[in-house]
């Protein structure tokens, strides 16, 4: 599994405009094969900056049943016109997790 981080900046005072649009244009992602789940959180201190989380089976499922699809073509039609600019989307995967604290930065 693969999460998606897609931070988004909106057009000032649009942000309401964008999270109607984000409700239309969701199942495009969510109805995606692959698609695990979809999360939009708005920035606490910036109402024009979201975070868009999206849980894939993998990059591949992302860029076969969505990227390179109409999906994809749909979904930026549909919240395009709020955008203050192109997103920035990056891909994580999960980190083994230590049980050492001796070497913990931020216990440091």
């Amino acid at each position: 599994m693969v999460l998606e981080v897609t931070l988004i900046d909106v057009l000032p005072g649009r942000g309401d405009d964008f999270v109607a649009a984000y409700q239309l244009a969701r199942p495009l992602i969510s109805g995606a094969p692959g698609c695990r789940s979809v999360r939009l959180k708005r920035g606490v201190e910036s109402a024009t900056r979201f975070a868009l989380f999206v849980e894939w089976d993998s990059v591949e499922a992302h860029e076969q049943n969505f990227r390179r699809t109409e999906r994809f073509a749909q979904w930026k039609a549909t919240i395009g016109g709020a955008l203050a600019q192109p997103p920035l989307a990056e891909f994580f995967t999960e980190t083994p997790a230590t049980t050492r604290t001796d070497s913990d930065f931020f216990t440091s």
